[in-house]
């Protein structure tokens, strides 16, 4: 899907929205904005009885009601009954699929090794993968943004934390495509991407188990081996399903993010040449980023028949939990449909709200800084090389996937 000329077959989208359709993969804040005016809880059958918020204090609301609105089912479409049984685990990821209490033990194991210390060591690491990405194409004067730099990056520092080889990047970046990218057109192979994942690192947690203690290396496959709930060991669907989030989840949504950047930038050369002239911006810009092109909808499933705002939900209807709509809402955000690169006040939704939000909030932003610092501080002042060859991704995961730059 393109950027340019989109087109619709949704003729009503307060009744039957598409979250796939081009219109809406192309610019979904046209579409927010009209049903936030109009009816800012939207709803369709397409993929089952779904829901759809656009308004940012409903979504907060849902977000922390975890009683009605459970965390079971996370996929803004669920493709059930046409899946390989043992590929449901692909829905089974602690914490992200987890209510308390089981939410609560399973985010505080995983929670130190996402805190600021840890990440301030992975820095240089980063810092480095960036500069030898650069070095391949800079001579060049030209590259795609998103397939040569941006999808490179997270998968290199996620797979160094888990402790699995970097040689098998390209198995990790075809697993994310297929299943979070693709999955939605193309179910057999999701499903068949999903086992792949469920017998890689089925293996790789048996190995480590087979390492003697005070032997292992100090990451999280080592982790989750020792991990301990009650002084018993994490069953595989749990240790599998924390190894399945934190490497697909890691990639698709930080690669999204960075390539979103270096698109703005790209096409806003007035907003590049000043964060060039005053670095110092760079945090502000970072999260005006993570604002204005936030990549993640989430769902949630509805539990019991209930109200909502006015909307009869019923047991086993979707929520798609579109943050991104949130963080457009002009009750909270100034100007929310322009990119302020100097914005001062930004209680953005870009990593979630609630008990879910975002475990590697921390690690998504030293990585977008560092990428969108190294390019800057490297590469001229870049642009576009053809607009209309700038592809984006739709769904659980907005963002672009190719953006041709030179310079």
């Amino acid at each position: 899907m393109t950027t340019t000329e989109p087109s619709s077959e949704v003729e009503d989208w307060a009744t039957d929205f598409d979250i796939l359709d081009s219109e809406y993969v192309a610019d979904p804040a046209m579409v927010w904005g009209e049903l936030r005016e109009q009816c800012p809880i939207a709803h369709t059958d397409r993929y089952g009885s779904t829901w759809l918020p656009t308004r940012y204090d409903d979504l907060a609301e849902i977000a922390h009601d975890v009683e009605r609105f459970s965390s079971r089912d996370i996929a803004v479409v669920t493709p059930g009954r046409e899946l390989n049984p043992e590929a449901t685990m692909m829905l089974i990821a602690p914490p992200i699929t987890s209510d308390p209490p089981v939410h609560t033990w399973a985010r505080r194991m995983l929670l130190p090794r996402f805190g600021p210390s840890r990440i301030e060591e992975l820095t240089p690491i980063t810092h480095g993968l960036a500069d030898d990405l650069i070095d391949d194409f800079i001579d060049a004067g030209r590259a795609d943004a998103a397939q040569d730099y941006a999808q490179h990056i997270p998968v290199r520092v996620i797979a160094r934390m888990l402790g699995v080889p970097l040689e098998d990047e390209s198995i990790f970046t075809r697993w994310a495509v297929t299943i979070l990218q693709n999955g939605f057109q193309n179910i057999e192979g999701a499903t068949d991407a999903v086992m792949e994942v469920i017998q890689y690192f089925g293996s790789k947690l048996d190995e480590r188990e087979r390492v003697p203690e005070g032997e292992r290396p100090d990451d999280l496959v080592t982790m989750l081996v020792e991990a301990r709930h009650d002084g018993d060991p994490l069953d595989d669907p749990h240790r599998i399903g924390s190894c399945f989030l934190l490497l697909l989840a890691g990639i698709d949504t930080t690669w999204s993010s960075i390539g979103s950047s270096l698109y703005h930038l790209a096409t806003n050369p007035e907003d590049q040449q000043r964060l060039r002239d005053e670095p110092e911006l760079m945090t502000s810009a970072v999260e005006e980023f993570l604002r204005f092109y936030s990549p993640v909808t989430m769902a949630r499933y509805v539990a019991e028949d209930t109200e909502f705002a006015g909307c009869p939900m019923k047991q086993g209807d979707k929520i798609l939990m579109a943050f991104p709509a949130g963080n457009r809402d002009p009750e909270h955000f100034d100007r929310p449909d322009e990119f302020v690169i100097d914005r001062q006040r930004n209680r953005h939704f870009a990593f979630g709200s609630g008990i879910h939000r975002c475990l590697g909030s921390n690690l998504a932003r030293m990585e977008l800084r560092v990428a969108i610092e190294r390019f800057l501080d490297r590469i001229p002042p870049f642009e576009l090389t053809d607009p209309s060859a700038v592809t984006w991704s739709g769904g659980q995961v907005r963002g672009p996937r190719r953006v041709p730059v030179r310079w």
